[in-house]
């Protein structure tokens, strides 16, 4: 098992929407399709941040998911021109977690 830390910069003035349309379509959508979303968080203190964690079983699964997801006429049609409009993809950091035996979250 593992975690996507995924910390995405919004683009500005763009925050509100996205976080709307994150928890309304995005989200939703992803959860669907089978993904777990562990939580979605905005930074207190930067404006522009915009964090969500994401749980795989293996590295198979994510391959599974990530076709599923990301090469679906839903995503590629009506999701990704949103998300492209808001999110500022060249400042996007994805960092893989393992939980230590003890971790709350697994």
């Amino acid at each position: 098992m593992f975690f996507e830390l995924r910390q995405y910069r919004i683009k500005k003035g763009k925050m509100k929407r996205w976080v709307k349309y994150a928890d309304e379509v995005l989200m939703p959508f992803q959860i669907s399709q089978g993904m777990v979303v562990v939580g979605n968080f905005v930074g207190e203190e930067e404006d522009d941040l915009y964090v969500w964690i994401r749980r795989f079983e293996s590295e198979r699964e994510r391959k599974r998911l990530y076709k599923k997801v990301y090469e679906s006429e839903t995503w590629m049609q009506q999701i990704k021109p949103k998300v492209d409009e808001m999110l500022d993809r060249e400042k996007m950091v994805i960092t893989r977690l393992i939980p230590t035996p003890k971790s709350v979250i697994r």
